[in-house]
């Protein structure tokens, strides 16, 4: 009987043995640990605050990223329509589907993100300030679950305001912002930095929904002589508006991104938002690939700038195009 047994025990470890030969010989066609992550359908959650040309743009970019790496997404996308409620709703959606990571398209996309979870990484875009706004401690270290690209280049608001001030006579510059916006104060407080040392006075108003966007802009009329729209979310959203009270007025109107010259703003110091929505698709990759954590990426400046003039908004607006600006700008025509 234990002669037996011992038979039957040998027999049993040569057999293991075979397996363990073919299951090495057949390794070669198993995939990697790697290969895995590459074939797995990742779930992305796009929170973005309002419809605009930029926010889209910078979707697309993000978008083209994640395909050209190679990633399988299924994006599961939200707009809150400017409302501060269903950002925070669709933020709290997120993470009880338990997404692998969200992409925050604005300031207050990605605060709602961040208020929301402390876990699921967070890549955020078309953010002006980083860091007052409190998504991260600073642009080199980021700490926690979060880090981006931001919409704003260092020199984009400062040479903006020097064109004013070095190639128009008017002096009153009138500002249209939502004071509810931590990225348009941001913005609002570079202007008048930049402006120091200038002629240039600035006259502001403020709004709360893109409804009242018309009406502060005609309180401006009489008061300035010509407009700069920064990236506020919601001003651009009813930027129409502003457009025709500068058409109807003659009052120049800056803007202060690209497409909001293709719109018919008159000038723009600007990038392409789909630039800076692509390098947020590339960061999302390494960390969904798990090459990287989101504290191991430092945020991202614009990496383009360039002066757009658009001269049938220069028509409109009673513009004499200058000579000397040739060698400054594009031209839409």
């Amino acid at each position: 009987m234990l002669k037996r047994f011992r038979t039957m025990a040998a027999a049993g470890i040569v057999g293991a043995m075979l397996l363990a030969g073919c299951g090495s010989q057949e390794s070669s066609g198993e995939k990697t640990s790697d290969e895995k992550k590459n074939n797995e359908t990742f779930k992305v959650g796009v929170t973005q605050i309002a419809e605009h040309p930029s926010l889209d743009a910078a979707f697309e970019g993000f978008k083209k990223a994640l395909e050209e790496k190679g990633l399988d997404v299924e994006y599961d996308v939200q707009n809150a329509q400017g409302d501060q409620n269903n950002n925070a709703s669709i933020a709290s959606n997120f993470v009880g589907d338990g997404v692998d990571l969200i992409f925050g398209n604005s300031t207050p996309s990605a605060l709602s993100a961040l208020n929301a979870t402390k876990d699921i990484p967070i890549v955020f875009t078309s953010v002006t300030d980083p860091v007052g706004s409190g998504l991260v401690k600073s642009m080199e270290n980021t700490e926690g679950n979060v880090t981006g690209t931001t919409d704003t280049h260092p020199d984009a608001i400062p040479n903006t305001v020097k064109f004013m001030a070095d190639h128009f006579d008017g002096k009153k510059v009138g500002l249209i912002y939502n004071s509810g916006e931590q990225n348009s104060i941001a913005q609002i407080e570079l202007v008048k930095e930049a402006g120091k040392g200038t002629d240039l006075k600035f006259v502001e108003a403020t709004v709360s929904t893109t409804a009242e966007v018309k009406q502060a802009a005609e309180s401006l009329v009489g008061k300035v002589d010509m407009f700069y729209i920064i990236t506020d979310n919601t001003v651009v959203s009813g930027l129409e508006s502003v457009i025709m009270v500068a058409n109807d007025n003659d009052l120049p109107l800056f803007v202060g991104e690209l497409d909001s010259v293709e719109k018919g703003g008159f000038a723009a110091y600007g990038f392409d938002y789909e630039d800076i929505g692509y390098e947020a698709g590339v960061m999302a990759a390494q960390i969904l690939n798990g090459e990287k954590k989101p504290s191991e990426l430092p945020v991202q400046y614009p990496q383009k700038l360039k002066l757009v003039i658009n001269k049938k908004a220069a028509e409109e607006m009673g513009i004499e195009i200058n000579k000397e600006w040739d060698s400054l700008a594009e031209y839409l025509e």
